[in-house]
């Protein structure tokens, strides 16, 4: 047995596999006997990161998760930390992410991307009223449970900002990066944060991306072109409405997640934090 996963069973946690790998860190499914379920246990090693995450970008993650309280957020049972440097944040588990599901079923239902979306759009929400930005966005960080409950996860890119912070740290996946993120401009968060879930909806109800990533000098090109839907695409008009309204090259245009609760094609029924 390695001896992390020895390390947590002297813990209490049975490892039952490695489920996802990041750069800095690994998630593990393990059995818990405190909880009495299945558990996600993040594992973090500060001996084997850059000094500016472990000293930067990691105090605000954990920051973040010990803030944050809302029903499409991940939420953590548990943080234990190891006197040599190891971190783990004991999560819930969720089934899968949405990228997978589309890799696997294709392209969402008008209900069904309305459904998940809604979801997202609430915990973003959620999070710019309390200062707080994600800058990383993306498929794969929107988990789902079985229920198709959306968990957003992996805020080792979050932020807590001030009123008017402008960023400058180059932050996220490419394919879901806002233009002014990748020509290294100073830049609003919170609208970055807009572009990705514009990307994210993009791919819900078409199963593509909206721009080809191969090419990140090309990239801002593209986006300035604005993106194209599939010619045989049927979609409704108020989903690319609100798609186009989120993907605007000038950052200044995007509405604020305030604007995006308010628009015709989710007005209704948002969740709500409990």
């Amino acid at each position: 047995m390695c001896p992390v996963n020895q390390l947590l069973k002297n813990l209490g946690y049975d490892v039952v596999r490695t489920i996802g790998e990041g750069a800095f860190s690994k998630v593990k499914m393990a059995t818990s006997e405190k909880y009495q379920r299945d558990v996600a246990i993040k594992v973090l090693d500060r001996r084997r990161t850059p000094e500016m995450y472990s000293t930067k970008f990691l105090p605000r993650e954990l920051e973040i998760l010990r803030t944050v309280k809302h029903p499409n957020i991940i939420a953590p049972y548990e943080f234990i930390d190891v006197s040599n440097g190891l971190h783990f944040i004991v999560m819930e588990l969720c089934f899968t992410d949405l990228l997978t599901i589309i890799q696997d079923e294709g392209r969402l239902t008008d209900t069904k991307a309305k459904c998940l979306f809604q979801q997202i759009v609430s915990a973003v929400n959620y999070l710019h009223q309390h200062h707080i930005v994600h800058r990383d966005l993306k498929c794969e960080n929107i988990l789902l449970t079985k229920d198709d409950k959306v968990k957003i996860t992996d805020f080792n890119l979050g932020k807590l900002l001030n009123s008017t912070d402008l960023c400058t740290t180059y932050c996220g996946s490419m394919a879901y990066a806002s233009p002014e993120v990748l020509q290294g401009n100073p830049y609003d968060p919170k609208k970055s944060d807009i572009w990705s879930i514009g990307v994210i909806l993009f791919v819900m109800v078409s199963g593509t991306f909206p721009f080809d990533d191969h090419n990140i000098t090309a990239l801002p090109k593209l986006q300035e072109k604005g993106a194209a839907f599939p010619k045989d695409l049927t979609l409704n008009e108020n989903c690319k409405s609100l798609v186009k309204t989120l993907l605007h090259y000038c950052p200044h245009h995007r509405p604020d997640i305030g604007a995006v609760v308010e628009h015709s094609w989710l007005k209704g029924s948002l969740n709500q934090p409990e």
